[in-house]
Order: C-alpha cells, then structure tokens, then sequence
C-alpha cells in the first residue's frame, strides 16, 4: 500500500504539500489516513489532519466522531468533526443525499492549495461504474471516479483506486488497525450494496478479471468524455459572432451557437455548458424534448426546461440556467424575504439567493461604509428613474437593457429619504455618497443570477 501513495502522491510528497484526509472511520479511511502518516515520516512529515462527517443517520453515529477522534489522538492527527443534517425526503434518494452534505462539508473546510485525500479503491471504481451504466450514463458519467480533480479552493485525489478493498483490510490487519463497521454497508435495500453483496460475486465467478477491465473501461470513458468537451469548445467558437467574446457563455448561452449543428452535437454542448456551471445535465429524453423546445418556440415566447431545482430558460435567443426555482409555490422551503428592509449602508447587505447582496465601493474598487438611513425595495409598479436627463418607468429601463423578465421583481431597488437612488447596479444616482477622502463611491450588486 506505501508503495502505492508513494507512486500516486509522488510529486505532492515532494512539494511538501498539507493534507486533508476524509476519515470516515471504517477501514477503508483508517487504513489510508494510518499509511499516509507513515509515509509523512520518510518525506519530514508532510502536514496532515482529518476532517470527520457525522451525517446523523444512525444511533452509533456519535459514538464513530468518538472512534475517529481516539484514532487520531493515537496516530498524532488533529481532527475536525462536521456535523451535517441530511435531507430525508430528498427525491434523488438518501445516499446521493448524505453524499452531497458530506461532499459540501468537506469542500467548504478546504484550505487553499490543500489536498483532500479520500479512500476510493478499485472496488469502488467497478461499483460505480456499473451504477451509473444501469441508470443509462454516457461518457461523463461512466468515467466514474476521477482520481484527481479540482476542488474546493484545494484539490481532490484519490490515490487508492488501483488498490482493492481486500488489499485496504489486508493493511489494516497487519497494523492492528480498529475500524468501524457501519451496518448500513450490509443493507441490501441501498443500491450500492446490492451490487456489491448480490450481483457482483456471481459476475466475478464468470469473469474474475473485471475488477481490472471495468476500470479501463472507466479510463476510455473518461478519455471520450474529454473529447466530446473539446468538441463542445469548438464549436461554441467556431459558431462565436458576439463580440464580446467567450465569457458570454458563463452566464449565458446563444442560440446562434447551437441552430447549424446536428442534434448529437447541440445536446453535447448544452451539457458541457451546465457542467461548466457545476451543474448535472437532465436525464437524455428530457433535454431532448426540451432543447426541441427551446429552439422552436417563437421570439415572443419565454419557454423553459426544469428538472429538480434547475431551470433552463431561453429569451431573447439565449439560454439562461438558475439552479433553484424563482417562483416558489406555497409549498416551497425557498427562503423568500420581504419586500422592503432597511440598512445602515456597513458592509454587505445580504438579500437572499435570488436576489445577492448589496454594497458600496469606491471607483478603484475597494468597499466603503455609507452609513446613513437606506431602505431597500423590490419592484411593485410604476416606480420611475432618470437616466440621462429622462424619467422613465423602471418596466421600461428593464425592457430597453434586456433584463430577463424572471429577474425583474428580484432586483433590489435603493431608496435613500424616499428617493429612489439606485436600481441595482445598472443605474444609479452620481451623488450617491462619498468616502472621508471624497471619492465618488458605486453600489455593488453581486451574488445574484445572470440578469441579461
């Protein structure tokens, strides 16, 4: 097993890089995390410390934080526990649940340019694998775990995947090594422990060798799906005709880049497209039908393609994506502010997700204080602005800019002694404030979707 980290963490271990070990507390995590800690000693000890998880799904969930600790306490190893809450009814099931709190937590916990290390192992490749194979996959997906990856303000590795699980026991009998065993890993209601438990062993008994050929196969998925990204990038330049360069396609997409390509090739980038945004593309029917849609419907029409919490919206040949659902019905946990709230102009006023943040900046950029009476509002109706000598209702302002219509209501508007001064930060009033050097200062309106 060293000689494994050692060929995967080669050039880490000689950059003298921290890390960050994801210890779950059964023996796949304890075994990693016990080997790391050795192989730390030959390079003058690499800085390591472990993040724990507790997802509060099981009774002895507490007492496992308490193992994690006792085995870090013995091995040297400063541990953080992070407690999560799972969402129980969550519609893509409880383990994608549990992952993405888990996933988050870790993430969020990341200290720049460190390393997070997981267990992963060859065993997990195969299961994963056939998974996302039985739910119908392509490429992206069936390259299944990436051994390494960007992540957080760190990276991600894996560097247990040419390794199998029987190997990680072997290890950890060998160092007296106590782990946890969490009696949800023999449940076979859960997917992954069906396939593990039921499926696998009689797979393996026609064809022994596939813990070794399903990983190739995930290595030439992962090859493929590499290609089809570059072809995504090529033809989003190739068909470019706006000036204003690549960087549209952050927050929007035009439609001049998909209508000359073939079907294959216009689902191919909208897929690369929301990955770009960190997003999981619709299931294959779906974005079919509604990519149909998208690009047939009339100037005049506003339609839209939803699948969970993600919205695809086209208007004015753009697609646009917001990843929650700005229209909640009376049944939605979407956080809804009110209407009008007051502030102090100090630092950053924080409006929700719909609708960012508030601040203000000098011209040079740096945040400034105003500190008087601010109210802000959101559109009601008939308010008015003057831009350019001209009072002009603010629908109108809206219109002429090319505001998307669902951000309309949602951008923020600022009153100062009932005088609209600012409307986001499209427009806004020359004599909005000054800092103690009287510099001009600007409102700044950030952490909100693509409003054009």
């Amino acid at each position: 097993m060293l000689d494994i980290l050692r060929q995967q963490l080669c050039d880490d271990l000689l950059a003298g890089t921290k890390w960050c070990v994801a210890l779950s507390g059964g023996v796949d995590s304890t075994a990693l995390l016990h080997a790391l800690v050795q192989l730390a000693k030959e390079y003058n000890g690499n800085a390591i410390r472990a993040v724990h998880v507790n997802h509060h799904l099981h009774t002895d969930a507490d007492n496992w934080a308490g193992a994690c600790q006792l085995l870090c306490d013995e091995l040297n190893v400063p541990l953080t526990c992070c407690n999560v809450v799972v969402e129980m009814g969550s519609e893509d099931g409880l383990e994608a649940a549990a992952r993405k709190m888990r996933y988050g937590a870790l993430s969020s916990r990341l200290a720049a340019g460190e390393i997070l290390l997981t267990a992963h192992h060859q065993d997990d490749q195969v299961e994963t694998l056939l998974l996302r194979l039985l739910r119908g996959a392509g490429p992206h997906g069936l390259a299944s775990i990436e051994p390494r990856r960007p992540y957080g303000k760190g990276w991600l590795v894996r560097p247990l995947l040419g390794m199998g699980r029987s190997g990680l026991e072997t290890y950890a009998r060998e160092k007296h090594l106590e782990w946890i065993e969490d009696p949800a890993n023999t449940d076979t209601a859960f997917d992954r422990n069906f396939l593990r438990h039921r499926v696998l062993p009689v797979l393996r008994e026609r064809w022994p060798g596939l813990s070794e050929t399903i990983p190739r196969a995930a290595r030439l998925s992962g090859e493929a799906a590499r290609m089809l990204d570059e072809l995504a990038e090529r033809d989003i330049n190739v068909t470019d005709t706006n000036s204003e360069g690549s960087d549209t396609y952050t927050d929007r997409l035009p439609l001049d880049v998909l209508r000359d390509l073939p079907s294959p090739r216009q689902r191919n980038v909208v897929r690369y497209w929301l990955r770009q945004h960190g997003l999981a593309p619709p299931a294959e029917v779906k974005l079919r039908n509604g990519l149909e849609q998208l690009l047939s419907a009339g100037p005049d029409r506003m339609p839209l393609v939803a699948w969970g919490r993600i919205q695809m919206r086209r208007y004015r040949d753009h697609l646009y994506v917001l990843e929650f659902d700005p229209f909640p019905d009376d049944d939605s946990d979407q956080l809804v502010l009110p209407d009008t709230c007051d502030w102090d102009g100090c630092g950053r006023l924080d409006l929700g997700p719909l609708r960012g943040g508030l601040r203000f900046m000098r011209q040079d950029g740096a945040e400034v204080d105003v500190q008087m009476h601010w109210v802000v509002r959101f559109r009601s109706g008939g308010e008015r602005f003057a831009v350019g000598g001209q009072h002009k209702t603010i629908r109108n302002l809206f219109q002429e800019r090319g505001v998307v219509p669902w951000m309309r209501d949602h951008i923020p508007l600022l009153y100062r002694a009932d005088q609209l001064v600012a409307v986001g930060d499209l427009w806004y009033a020359n004599d909005i404030g000054a800092d103690d050097a009287r510099n001009s200062v600007r409102v700044a309106w950030d952490g909100h979707p693509s409003i054009q």
